[in-house]
């Protein structure tokens, strides 16, 4: 998820976005008897994932992964809210001729409800740990760029299956190829994700009468510092839903919400979904030095606590009126 140059307007939106004050308390508001989200569990999956190192595109582990999302998926069978799974397949081929074998997990959450909103993450990582000075070619375990969003969705969709139904209908997608077509994420200077393009290149396959209202997107949020903040195109796309989520945050984990926006704007999931006109934004602390792409992106730089202060938020989030 490479970072984009400060654009002026991006200020504006900025200051407009603290004006609105963005950590205004929200009112009370009566929320659904919904199943705790836990972030021990959530953890648990972290260290699962890390056991298909490398999860980048044609590896044994990529395909490890796409499998190990769909068992967990498949634990909501039987369950009040279980999830419709549908795989979205498609062949990616590069500029040189190689060709990837791609896969977009999508969980449907009350399926039948014509208002639809989408939480999403990215499952594949990098091949090597590019920003590893001692190390660039050893392998990037991707415990917080990559695991912990796939945790948090699959620990919220477990709740979710326990849990009454949101008044929205709620897919998660968990997309491939976000890093890339040569897995290097930030690491490569032609970067472009590809998994969340070609899903909206084919929005009308799975909303055939009205777009999402809405989609969060959910990267880098295990850290044990964790400090999320407004990050500017997402203002740009949907500043009254980054208003909700984050005062949703500064009840549930005010140590982990920062109302200061990032210092630039940062390309990733989101990014597609609000070109397709689908109020979207991201959910990131992209602070994360001398770890981000090494080595060094292991389990224990990851936190329960900070896992829960994302899913518990989500959570809040989704019963909202």
């Amino acid at each position: 998820m490479p970072r984009e140059h400060f654009r002026p307007k991006f200020r504006t939106l900025a200051a407009i976005a603290m004006a609105l004050g963005l950590q205004t308390a929200s009112a009370e508001t009566q929320q659904a008897k919904i199943e705790p989200f836990d972030g021990a569990r959530a953890m648990a999956l972290i260290t699962e994932q890390l056991r298909f190192t490398p999860r980048s595109l044609d590896t044994a582990g990529h395909q490890q992964t796409i499998d190990f999302i769909k068992a967990e998926l498949a634990k909501t069978n039987g369950k009040s809210n279980a999830a419709d799974v549908v795989l979205q397949r498609w062949p990616y081929k590069t500029a040189d001729g190689q060709s990837f074998a791609m896969t977009n997990i999508i969980a449907r959450f009350d399926a039948a409800n014509p208002r639809r909103m989408i939480l999403a993450t990215h499952y594949d990582s990098i091949v090597r740990a590019y920003a590893d000075r001692t190390n660039p070619n050893g392998p990037m375990p991707g415990a917080n760029n990559s695991a912990s969003g796939v945790a948090v969705l699959l620990e919220i969709a477990r709740v979710l299956s326990l849990s009454p139904k949101p008044a929205i209908g709620i897919d998660m997608i968990f997309f491939d190829g976000e890093e890339g077509p040569k897995s290097l994420g930030a690491g490569d200077p032609e970067w472009h994700a590809l998994g969340s393009p070609y899903f909206t290149a084919h929005l009308k396959d799975y909303y055939p009468n009205a777009k999402p209202e809405k989609a969060v997107v959910f990267d880098m949020v295990c850290d044990k510092d964790l400090k999320l903040k407004p990050e500017p195109s997402s203002v740009a796309s949907a500043l009254p839903e980054v208003q909700k989520f984050w005062r949703a945050g500064a009840e549930v984990a005010p140590s982990a919400f920062d109302t200061r926006m990032t210092a630039y704007p940062i390309s990733d999931d989101h990014t597609a979904l609000a070109a397709a006109g689908i109020p979207s934004f991201l959910v990131i602390d992209f602070e994360y030095d001398p770890f981000f792409n090494t080595t060094q992106d292991t389990a224990d730089k990851c936190s329960a606590a900070s896992l829960e202060a994302v899913g518990r938020t989500t959570l809040r989030y989704l019963y909202l009126p």
